[in-house]
């Protein structure tokens, strides 16, 4: 089954939802065949890596797409990127997408800045991340910035909406969309996801349990990043009414990298050693508050 992430990417800046003033500027570039090294940062999901393969898209120009979590060291600067921006092209310009960019060493933020600035007559850079302040100042000042604003959930509903109703085999009820909008939202890759996970048997049926904790996830790995105390994240826990808490060690292990960096490795063992002593305590939630107090001090 193909993804509706996928299946349903804009493939123009007339599909992309939302972001009037920023369509316009992008619009403007297109029209002059040239852009300036950007950088888009905002809240995951609400389509920062679309609209930098838009602007490719529409671009003559070859392209070097690197999602960074998976390569964030100095190796792929050296090894990819320099060696792209220095071979010979026959279009008029060379874009580099760097996707979740936070996730680049500092050390190799350094380089790359570097990078930007040595290779400037013949390549563009299009930075994406979900927390500009992981970007070092000397990157951030290489790039026009802009922050991508999720639209409305208003807008998001019509969105989906639209893309179930292009499913015309499906059966789903604007009710259950507006529970996965209000539960995931602004993400809406993962709202999109969620909705198209839930079809059985042709019908989409939402889970109210699994969206109940996948919100409770949500506002953990929030405070998690804001480094709340732990007594916040305790009454997080139990205004949730929650008392199954299984998902919870995969939603926050799926984001580890994010939250953890260089302690993700610390940070996983402390998930699998909680995950186990789960299955035996009585009381759930002291297990989990236990684990979350021990990934509090390595944040």
């Amino acid at each position: 089954m193909e993804l509706w992430v996928e299946k349903y990417r804009p493939t123009t800046l007339e599909e992309y939802v939302g972001n009037e003033t920023i369509k316009n500027k992008i619009a403007d570039y297109l029209k002059q065949g040239s852009i300036q090294n950007l950088l888009f940062h905002g809240v995951a999901g609400t389509g920062k890596t679309t609209l930098a393969k838009l602007i490719a898209k529409n671009l003559n120009c070859d392209l070097l797409y690197i999602n960074a979590s998976d390569e964030r060291g100095i190796d792929t600067i050296r090894d990819k990127i320099i060696p792209f921006a220095s071979s010979m092209s026959f279009n008029d310009v060379k874009i580099v997408i760097l996707d979740e960019a936070d996730y680049i060493t500092p050390q190799a933020q350094a380089t790359l800045r570097n990078t930007i600035e040595s290779c400037s007559k013949t390549t563009r850079f299009i930075l994406t991340c979900n927390y500009l302040e992981r970007i070092i100042s000397p990157l951030q000042s290489r790039c026009q910035t802009f922050e991508i604003i999720p639209p409305s959930k208003t807008e998001v509903i019509e969105h989906v909406s639209n893309i179930a109703a292009k499913e015309a085999m499906l059966e789903v009820s604007v009710n259950d969309i507006q529970k996965v909008v209000s539960t995931h939202y602004p993400d809406i890759r993962k709202i999109i996801n969620t909705i198209q996970g839930s079809i059985v048997n042709g019908v989409i049926k939402i889970d109210d349990t699994s969206l109940k904790n996948t919100q409770l996830g949500g506002l953990i790995v929030d405070a998690l990043i804001r480094k709340a105390k732990l007594s916040e994240i305790r009454q997080i826990i139990a205004d949730s009414g929650s008392r199954e808490f299984d998902d919870l060690f995969k939603y926050i292990y799926d984001k580890s990298s994010t939250l953890f960096g260089d302690k993700e490795g610390e940070a996983i063992l402390i998930i699998a050693k909680y995950q186990y002593e789960y299955t035996f305590v009585l009381e759930k939630e002291i297990c989990i508050a236990a684990m979350l107090k021990k990934l509090l001090e390595i944040c």
